[in-house]
């Protein structure tokens, strides 16, 4: 197994609490973190990582309210900065103490991020006042300042400063290849990374030093295996091999709800799950009239019923009710005479043949998703080629536009209906990181307008207005397939608190997680 080059195994045992006492948690996942570095992709999974081994300077709370972190307390000096004030005596887990400096790096390597610097694009960055006081500067006026602050996970500057052994720069970004990120970490989160071995099983052990002495968690080592298959991911829970499974496939709901000894949690999402249609790659889908009877194709509310088994809301837009786009007439139309009536008036009454790509271990039921998809497809005389693989096999394909038609999911990361556009429908622009998801290569110049200026309006009611209308153009243009917004699930042996640290971003605060 190949172990990490985080610090030496003496620095290692030292870090590491060895009380008699010790708690060993076994957790299965559909998947492993694709890297160590948490600017390497904005996904999940990876902020899943985030919360395991460094801390943001905020983060939600279950009633949808920010809690202190790394920063003590904010306040907003004036319209484009907000102070930060941060604890002391943290530390890294190399040693080195955290200050502001580390978040003025960490924010300064966000905005280089190809992943992340579409969030941070309203960002100029931040200043040191002190050591432990810090400004963060945006351009204009932004009402989600406060939302992205749960996204700063500060990095330890020093440790990753200056050339690795191959000479190559420590803070190099590398979403595919070899990079010091990828294998080495320094955050200052509850647990360090002993030992990964992709795909296959990964270690976290308690750090000794930190900060959060008040935490309730008791878990001093969390063994991570990563396991696909829904059905053995169960079985592995039923049989005692594994405590805690996240996440449950519907169909699995009631054999584990009615299992002795296990704890099923079950929440709303708001996670959309969608196909995006490649314009540059398939010309037939420059005609709305195409993308149009491909959204009459699709039985989003078949899907939801016989594949999701009733846990998961159908979908027509992208953001669900609550938030601020949302609009009650922009509902699923799933209609097949209405599909090939427009393909028909758009020349494509024989239909004609596209590649599919879905990942096969990302979203719940993902590869039977596709499959319908793909089979509601031929009914209107479009044959898909289908292709599914595992997610860290799947991303790169994705970023490479590999297919004609991609499946991709997203929860906001704001919390805001902009956040959906803003990535997966805004014009792709490597410059600003707008569009970073967007597969389908859609762009309207209108609905970029409208997005970036929703970002600067506070005013609640104009806001929304703005984001509505955003919707509004982008169903009638079908400007991608939504199919439902997923509900989030977990399980767990009856010991083990789970309640307790789950929530509507699906991060589990693990850090606090309490083992009876």
């Amino acid at each position: 197994m190949k172990r990490l080059k985080l610090v030496s195994l003496l620095l290692l045992t030292l870090l590491v609490a060895s009380t008699a006492g010790a708690k060993t948690l076994k957790l299965a996942m559909d998947a492993d973190p694709v890297s160590l570095d948490p600017h390497v992709q904005l996904s999940g999974g990876m902020l899943q990582y985030s919360h395991l081994v460094f801390d943001p300077l905020i983060r939600w709370t279950q009633d949808m309210k920010f809690e202190a972190r790394l920063a003590e307390k904010w306040e907003r000096l004036d319209e484009n900065t907000m102070r930060f004030h941060l604890r002391k005596g943290v530390k890294f887990h190399s040693g080195n103490p955290m200050t502001a400096k580390d978040v003025v790096w960490t924010i300064d390597r966000l905005k280089k991020s190809q992943d992340f610097k579409g969030l941070f694009e309203p960002f100029t960055g931040a200043v040191a006042v002190d050591d432990f006081t810090v400004d963060v500067k945006t351009t204009k006026p932004y009402a989600l300042l406060l939302n992205m602050a749960t996204y700063i996970f500060p990095m330890d500057s020093v440790f990753y400063s200056g050339n690795d052994a191959n000479g190559l720069p420590k803070d190099a970004i590398v979403k595919t290849g070899t990079s010091f990120a990828l294998d080495n970490e320094s955050g200052t989160g509850p647990y360090i990374v002993a030992s990964r071995e992709q795909g296959v099983k990964m270690v976290y052990k308690r750090f000794a030093e930190y900060w959060d002495t008040k935490s309730p968690g008791n878990v001093d080592e969390i063994i991570l295996t990563p396991i696909k298959k829904d059905p053995t991911r169960v079985a592995a829970l039923l049989s005692g091999d594994v405590d805690f499974i996240m996440p449950v496939s519907p169909q699995d709901f009631k054999m584990v709800g009615n299992a002795k000894d296990i704890n099923l949690v079950t929440m709303s999402g708001g996670r959309i799950i969608t196909f995006q249609l490649n314009q540059e790659r398939r010309p037939e889908f420059k005609d709305v009239r195409v993308r149009q009877a491909i959204a009459y194709a699709v039985n989003n509310a078949g899907i939801v019923k016989k594949i999701m088994k009733g846990t998961a809301t159908t979908a027509g837009q992208q953001g669900p009710k609550g938030y601020l786009g949302y609009k009650e007439n922009l509902t699923p139309r799933f209609d097949i005479k209405k599909a090939k009536e427009l393909m028909k008036e758009a020349g494509f009454e024989k239909g004609f043949e596209v590649s599919m790509l879905a990942p096969n271990n990302r979203y719940v039921s993902d590869e039977k998703i596709a499959e319908a998809v793909a089979s509601m497809l031929a009914k209107i005389g479009i044959k898909v080629n289908l292709k599914t693989m595992p997610k860290a096999q799947y991303w790169p394909e994705f970023d490479n536009r590999a297919a004609d038609i991609m499946m991709i999911g997203w929860h906001s990361d704001t919390e805001d209906s902009g956040n959906f556009s803003e990535f997966l429908l805004m014009c792709p622009d490597k410059e600003t990181g707008y569009g970073q998801y967007n597969s389908g290569n859609y762009c309207n110049k209108k609905v970029d307008e409208l997005v970036l200026g929703a970002q600067t309006e506070t005013d609640l009611a104009k806001r929304a207005t703005m984001l509505q209308e955003v919707e509004q153009i982008i169903y009638d243009e079908a400007a991608y397939i939504p199919l439902h917004w997923q509900h989030l699930s977990w399980a767990a042996k009856n010991n083990v608190k789970l309640e307790a640290i789950v929530n509507a971003q699906n991060f589990p605060y693990f850090g606090d997680l309490v083992v009876e």
